[in-house]
């Protein structure tokens, strides 16, 4: 995704559209093996959902 816009004149333009398309993947990107919900939001429910296990155990 990033090669297909072109050449690149400085590192922190190749950082900040890097750290846009994992944004994009982080938060808004649905994926089918998961419940087509954002990776973030499956993160967050596995981390509480693991917490939750330990407080009862």
């Amino acid at each position: 995704m990033i090669n297909q816009i072109g050449l690149w004149k400085l590192m922190r333009e190749v950082e900040w559209k890097t750290l846009k398309l994992v944004d994009w993947n982080d938060s808004r990107c649905l994926l089918g093996p998961i419940g087509y919900i954002p990776p973030a939001v499956a993160a967050e429910a596995f981390h509480t959902n693991l917490n939750t296990s330990q407080m009862a155990a």
